[in-house]
């Protein structure tokens, strides 16, 4: 039997992540569960034959500090009502991530947002959904959102 009492919903500030996020909200409610939002993030690394440029101490600070004001947003604007709903911030691989978080808040369910990418945009871009799927141990929900 399903007994939900922690979902966490990773979202990337796209429109299909806002989708899974009140989707995750709902099916909390009616589980009496509590939702658990996190966004993690890499730094720019761009590697050339010769070297790599990497960001350096000021724009990595710009770059937190926006995925915090826009995971905040986003809790916000799902506040107040009868779910309690807490956020964490990560920075690193986004599917590593989520995987530590699940396992940290001892999360029943994870749902996420797929942009349902194919060809040459899913192999330079991975599939953060997928690798979710094929990592974790609990159960995973995913919300397609319409195609690029």
């Amino acid at each position: 039997m399903l007994n939900l009492k922690r979902v966490l919903v990773a979202i990337d500030f796209t429109e299909t992540s806002d989708t899974a996020f009140d989707f995750a909200v709902q099916l909390a409610e009616k589980f009496g569960a509590s939702v658990t939002a996190v966004h993690a993030f890499e730094i720019p690394v761009i590697g050339f034959p010769d070297g790599a440029l990497v960001a350096t101490a000021d724009i990595a600070s710009r770059i937190q500090e926006a995925a915090r004001q826009g995971l905040d947003a986003a809790v916000k604007t799902r506040a107040g009502g009868a779910v309690k709903i807490d956020s964490i911030l990560r920075e690193g691989s986004p599917h590593e991530e989520v995987r530590a978080v699940a396992e940290q808040v001892h999360a029943d369910l994870i749902v996420i947002g797929t942009h349902g990418r194919r060809g040459l945009a899913r192999a330079l871009l991975g599939s953060v959904a997928e690798n979710i799927i094929r990592t974790v141990k609990i159960p995973v929900l995913t919300i397609h959102g319409p195609r690029d």
